[in-house]
């Protein structure tokens, strides 16, 4: 029997969560397709329920708890969703009641455009499915391009970033004399001319984030040839504590692009669960 059908039968607890799936994972296209009920496609990913549905155009996915925690935290993943990309940190979270989201943005570079895509990831998922208001966003390498410029454009939805191995700087990823530039520009509506000189990058975003004391743990090896520690994370990191703000970065020495997280990830499960306490204080009473 499918999945959705066989909780009407069971308990008021199941059909209750049964309802929260059917809410929250709506197709917005309202089409639905061969293996999908609801609008949405149901598996399983390391045991926890996944459901892959649509938003704005854009495949999505959310990793549901066994048992939520109260406040409905969720941690975002900003790319690269996956096993191949650390996924440590997502799992601890899970663990612990907490929501995993993706939506699939590629190669739009953390561009406008990607930021409606989020835009409306954000609002549906807040909305439909009842998500905490403030998410924590992680951004894997070029993740941190989309992580970041979303905190700018809205510090208030964020309550803290995990940014491993990020992008942060577009001249240095993907770099802008490689043969991606010309496509980075357009999607921030540049003239190659004018992206000489403009500072349109996100680490030229920051000041939002440090208005809104957002706190940031970042990961990285020093040795990354592909984003280069010393011109993404360590610029960060300099500008962030020269403003005040709340950083801790983990340096892996001799490590390159990857492996990414830790293979132990409680120091960054930690800092996360202490910069995020305040998610419970504001519970409705």
């Amino acid at each position: 029997m499918a999945y959705l059908d066989s909780l009407f039968r069971v308990s008021r607890p199941w059909r209750t969560r049964a309802l929260f799936v059917i809410g929250c994972c709506l197709n917005l296209s309202s089409s639905t397709h061969a293996g999908q009920q609801y609008g949405v496609t149901q598996s399983e990913w390391h045991g926890y329920e996944r459901l892959d549905f649509v938003v704005a155009g854009q495949p999505a996915i959310l990793i549901v708890p066994h048992e939520s925690a109260p406040s409905r935290p969720w941690v975002w993943r900003a790319e690269w969703f996956g096993d191949r990309h650390g996924p440590q940190v997502s799992l601890a979270l899970l663990a612990e009641g907490w929501h995993l989201a993706y939506i699939n943005a590629s190669d739009r570079y953390g561009s406008p455009e990607a930021m409606r895509i989020f835009d409306a990831f954000y609002d549906h998922l807040i909305t439909a499915c009842t998500l905490d208001p403030r998410v924590v966003i992680e951004g894997f390498s070029r993740g941190g391009l989309y992580a970041v410029n979303f905190a700018a454009n809205h510090p208030d939805r964020v309550a803290a970033l995990y940014l491993d191995a990020p992008a942060l700087d577009l001249r240095s990823w993907p770099g802008y004399d490689t043969p991606r530039w010309p496509a980075v520009v357009a999607h921030y509506g540049l003239t190659l001319e004018a992206a000489d000189t403009a500072k349109f990058s996100p680490i030229h975003r920051l000041q939002p984030l440090l208005d809104a004391d957002i706190p940031i743990i970042g990961v990285a090896g020093d040795a990354d040839p592909v984003v280069p520690y010393d011109e993404n994370l360590a610029v960060l990191k300099s500008i962030y504590e020269a403003g005040g703000g709340t950083i801790k970065v983990i340096l892996k020495p001799g490590v390159g692009h990857h492996p990414h997280s830790l293979a132990d990830p409680t120091p960054i499960v930690d800092f996360i669960r202490d910069h995020t306490t305040d998610l419970e204080s504001r519970l409705p009473k």
